[in-house]
């Protein structure tokens, strides 16, 4: 028996687009956040006749253990701070360094994902944002805050 109810990112998605079918057709913008849920947002957007695009956010790991998220940083270096970042030890300077490196990262990947053609502007447009994981949020979270201010419908 497996642990979770799908087998992969691609099976979670097909699952995720039987629960969207109401945005098929409805010139939805699918948002993805690198890496791991770009190829879930691929098989949704297609399903959908949706676009697809990319959020840029990154975690900004704890010192000593980087896989735990204190919170996380957008594309316009706007951080968002979990409640426990400093019990967790990531004081002023260590969110500093860690804001300016997953920064640089996101340029990179900036860089990358729109060779082609600027971002999709998701103002008055239906935006499904997609994560192939949570362990504490703080990534959707920033995520859904940077997307906001966009002024999707």
């Amino acid at each position: 028996m497996r642990g979770l109810p799908f087998f992969d990112r691609i099976e979670a998605a097909r699952l995720l687009v039987e629960r969207l079918g109401a945005y098929r057709d409805a010139d939805a913008l699918v948002l993805a956040i690198p890496r791991g849920a770009v190829p879930m947002g691929r098989v949704i957007a297609d399903a959908l006749h949706a676009d697809l695009d990319v959020v840029l956010v990154r975690k900004l790991g704890a010192p000593g253990n980087p896989e735990f998220a204190v919170g996380a940083v957008d594309e316009s270096g706007t951080v968002h701070l979990a409640e426990y970042a400093a019990s967790a030890g990531a004081d002023h300077s260590y969110l500093g360094h860690e804001r300016a490196r997953q920064l640089q990262r996101i340029r990179e990947q900036r860089r990358l994902y729109s060779q082609e053609r600027p971002p999709i502007d998701p103002a008055g447009r239906v935006v499904i944002v997609v994560d192939d994981g949570l362990a504490t949020g703080e990534t959707m979270a920033t995520a859904l805050a940077t997307v906001r201010r966009q002024a999707p419908a």
